[in-house]
C-alpha cells in the first residue's frame, strides 16, 4: 500500500497581508531567540569545563603537595621521636656524672686509672676485635 502523499507547500503561493507578515516576524523572532539561546547554552557549557577541569587539575595538584607534606612530616616526627630518645639519654648520662662513684668506674673501665693498690687487667673484648678484623679485610 502505497502512503498519501502530502501536498507540497512549495507549490501553494502564500498570501501578503498583514496578517501572514506579523506571523513570519514571530516566527523568525522565536528561530533567532532560539538560536541565541543555544549559543548561550553552548557558551555556558565551555566555561562550565574548563572551570572543572581547572578545578580537577587544581585538585590533582594539591593531592600530590599533601602527599608531600604528609611523608615530610612522618618523616619530622621521626627524627623527634629519635632526637627526644637522644636527649633522654644525655639527661640519664648527666645524671650519672653527678655521682663520684660512676666517674671513679668511668675512669677505670676508659683510661685504666686506678686507685694505689689496685692492679688493672685488661681483657679484650670480641666485639671490638672481630670491629677490628672487619676492617682490616
Amino acid at each position: 500500500m502505497k502512503e498519501p502523499q502530502k501536498p507540497s507547500t512549495k507549490n501553494v503561493t502564500s498570501i501578503d497581508t498583514e496578517y501572514v507578515r506579523s506571523m513570519q516576524k514571530k516566527e523568525n523572532y522565536k528561530k533567532a531567540q532560539k538560536k541565541r539561546l543555544r549559543n548561550r547554552l553552548a557558551v555556558f557549557f565551555v566555561i562550565v569545563c574548563v572551570v572543572a577541569g581547572s578545578l580537577f587539575n587544581m585538585n590533582a595538584g594539591q593531592k600530590e603537595i599533601l602527599a608531600a607534606k604528609l611523608k615530610e612530616k612522618a618523616q619530622a616526627e621521626a627524627t623527634l621521636e629519635d632526637l627526644k630518645a637522644q636527649q633522654e639519654q644525655l639527661n640519664t648520662q648527666l645524671i650519672r656524672l653527678d655521682d663520684d662513684e660512676y666517674i671513679a668506674k668511668l675512669a677505670r673501665k676508659e683510661y685504666f686509672l686506678s686507685e694505689s693498690d689496685e692492679i688493672i687487667f685488661s681483657i679484650p673484648d670480641k666485639k671490638k676485635e672481630s670491629e677490628k678484623e672487619m676492617r682490616k679485610e
